[in-house]
């Protein structure tokens, strides 16, 4: 196993797979000359050249669009968005044809193509740039959504998704392109559409994706010390979502904490909440709590971010709290 960067392991699934498929190819702002805005695209404008890693205008609605039309096409396109706030420009794009297009053809046209880029907040960014759109684009039928919290799972998902036939929504972190984890040498995916286990434990599960979920992994680390045993499911794909996986841990640990970086209305904690009381409400020994950003735009001021993103703090509470101590 060789250890990696997450931006690593996003230009090694890309390559990779451009190597493997001549129609698979790069498009966004300042991926090639720049070798992408947090280098994720590094050295591969001197491999593919420009016909494959495209830089394009400020433009998200134009260039979501030419990839739409180049995937009904036969090619499939990697869309990078510098952030995905900048994708609402071109959401006309992913919402009413990258996601319909296939059931609008009656199946004459797959959508293979995936729109990667971060997500979430970034440090003091303002409100504008510092909003999680997982729960907006999970709510589309049509559209898969992928968010990792690892570089081992970066790298799998991502290639995983780039070979799928219906257009994904890969979703990344600012914060995280500098992280590091092992990867293995050879060529590896991992099944959109399954969660994974990151911690077991028997007394509580807490559920999260993306980088948000180092918060829960903390959080446990300190409860162990209080003999406290926490489960930690990883989603990894918020759609499809794994809810037998989530199930079958409340099942065995009777109480559920969710964590997620989003707003709590209509939250990707609520279709897991509705989903839980459905299907495993007389397992459930306390109601379910979830933990979200505070309903608002993101602050600016440091003080005032700490207290609107959820913290380690924050899930030490819930757990106690659906713990009844």
């Amino acid at each position: 196993m060789r250890t990696i960067q997450f931006r690593e392991a996003v230009c090694e699934a890309m390559s990779e797979e451009m190597r493997r498929d001549e129609s698979v190819y790069l498009m966004g702002e300042e991926v090639a000359e720049y070798n992408g805005a947090y280098k994720a695209s590094k050295g591969m404008l001197d491999e593919f050249g420009p016909k494959r890693v495209i830089d394009t205008p400020i433009a998200e609605l134009g260039f979501a669009g030419i990839a739409v039309g180049s995937a009904m096409n036969g090619c499939r396109p990697i869309v990078e968005f510098m952030t995905f706030n900048f994708s609402l420009v071109g959401i006309d794009q992913i919402i009413n044809n990258a996601a319909k297009m296939r059931q609008m053809s009656a199946g004459q046209f797959p959508m293979p193509m995936v729109f990667r880029g971060p997500t979430a907040s970034a440090g003091q960014l303002g409100a504008t740039h510092s909003q999680a759109f997982e729960n907006w684009f999970a709510n589309t039928p049509g559209l898969k959504v992928v968010v990792p919290s690892t570089v081992y799972d970066a790298k799998g998902l991502l290639k995983a998704a780039i070979r799928d036939n219906d257009p994904v929504i890969f979703m990344e972190s600012e914060q995280m392109y500098g992280d590091k984890g092992e990867v293995p040498e050879g060529d590896y995916t991992i099944p959109l559409g399954v969660a994974d286990i990151k911690r077991e434990g028997t007394d509580v599960t807490i559920v999260s994706f993306g980088k948000i979920i180092k918060e829960a992994l903390a959080a446990a680390e300190e409860l162990a010390k209080e003999g406290i045993s926490c489960e930690i499911v990883d989603l990894r794909t918020v759609r499809p979502m794994d809810y037998d996986t989530i199930i079958n841990s409340v099942k065995k640990t009777n109480r559920l904490v969710v964590l997620e970086e989003a707003w709590p209305f209509a939250s990707v904690a609520s279709e897991i909440t509705y989903m839980v009381q459905e299907r495993a409400f007389d397992y459930l020994d306390a109601p379910v709590q979830r933990i979200t950003t505070a309903d608002t735009p993101a602050p600016y001021s440091p003080t005032l971010l700490k207290e609107w993103l959820p913290n380690a703090n924050d899930v030490i509470k819930a757990v106690k709290k659906v713990m009844y101590k």
